[in-house]
């Protein structure tokens, strides 16, 4: 198993994570960036400034911002891309993989054009592949620095899930398997739009009480929008369900919360986004969350109010008295 070939795709913080960690455990990895300057800067350096700074990327690690090469002949190809992109890089792989391929999308968003998730564009873009999903409340400077961790693989195909387990796990990454693919992804992608509203909270100086509500709400948001998609209801309390939700919201770490949080302090969107290094992924998911809500006509009150900051220019206090005002109901 160590001679096993890994394509991993998108050098930000979790991809070039992933690809440590895979290196650490004698796999043959190749690291792919979109941009050719910023990979020489890693290859010189062997450090990942921008996305992971402080995290030596080890010498075995081959870095390029050629897809094709880095592709080809991979048992594995993980998918760290984020989601607004995916489709178009899929579009540059033309050569290089197998039917034998596994594909892992660790991508936690969901399309804003198809308002698919991110493994439904993979098999649009390519076909019937092997595919599996990682996902989970992995901060990845916490994985990188190898702070226990836990994750979930999950795929239709139990042998394929089984195989992202055993590749994946370490003594300080412990990953989980599950068959419920929508669940899975759903809970790692909604879970950025709550946090957003725990920031926003944060940023209006409210306390753990509002945190909690808008904590177990959402999560009854993510739930009945899950279940009405066809995944499993337990699964939104599990590792990639409430244990990525409570990561997200409450991490001084998570892009989405600092988002929210700089948004309820009176800040623009537009302005906190031109700032930022890396993709807050909870604001393309907001507007996809917001549509599946309509299409699936599901009452996502949290989801809506955040749509409405972010795309409507509504302000905080009026999202949260509109919330706090909705009429009376059971829970």
């Amino acid at each position: 198993m160590s001679k096993l070939r890994i394509a991993v795709l998108g050098d930000g913080g979790w991809g070039t994570t992933l690809a440590v960690l895979l290196a650490k455990k004698g796999y043959t990895v190749t690291l792919w960036g979109a941009f050719a300057d910023y990979c020489q800067v890693m290859l010189k350096t062997r450090y990942n400034p921008k996305f992971l700074p402080g995290i030596k990327i080890p010498q075995s690690i081959e870095i390029t911002s050629d897809i094709n090469a880095a592709v080809s002949e991979n048992e594995i190809v993980v998918l760290a891309i984020p989601s607004q992109y995916t489709r178009q890089t899929l579009r540059k792989i033309t050569t290089g993989f197998s039917k034998k391929t596994i594909f892992l999308s660790v991508t936690k968003g969901i399309e804003i054009s198809s308002s698919q998730r991110i493994s439904q564009v993979i098999l649009a873009e390519l076909g019937p592949v092997k595919l599996a999903v990682l996902s989970g409340p992995t901060i990845a400077s916490e994985v990188a620095k190898e702070i226990p961790t836990t994750a979930v693989a999950a795929s239709v195909n139990k042998q394929i899930r089984k195989i992202i387990q055993t590749v994946f796990s370490t003594s300080r990454f412990r990953v989980y398997t599950n068959a419920d693919i929508i669940g899975v992804e759903l809970g790692g992608s909604l879970k950025n739009v709550i946090a957003i509203a725990c920031g926003v909270s944060d940023g209006l100086g409210f306390g753990t009480n509002t945190k909690a509500a808008i904590l177990t709400r959402g999560l009854a948001e993510i739930s009945r929008l899950g279940k009405a998609m066809g995944a499993k209801a337990e699964t939104f309390s599990g590792i990639s369900g409430l244990g990525d939700l409570v990561t997200t919201c409450i991490s001084k770490q998570s892009r989405n919360r600092s988002l929210g949080e700089l948004i309820g302090k009176g800040k623009k969107l537009k302005e906190i986004c031109r700032n930022m290094q890396m993709v807050a992924e909870g604001v393309p998911t907001a507007k996809s969350a917001y549509a599946l809500s309509l299409k699936y006509k599901i009452d996502m009150p949290i989801i809506k109010e955040i749509y409405l900051l972010l795309y409507k220019n509504k302000s905080p206090r009026q999202a949260v008295n509109d919330l706090m005002s909705r009429r009376n109901k059971e829970e």
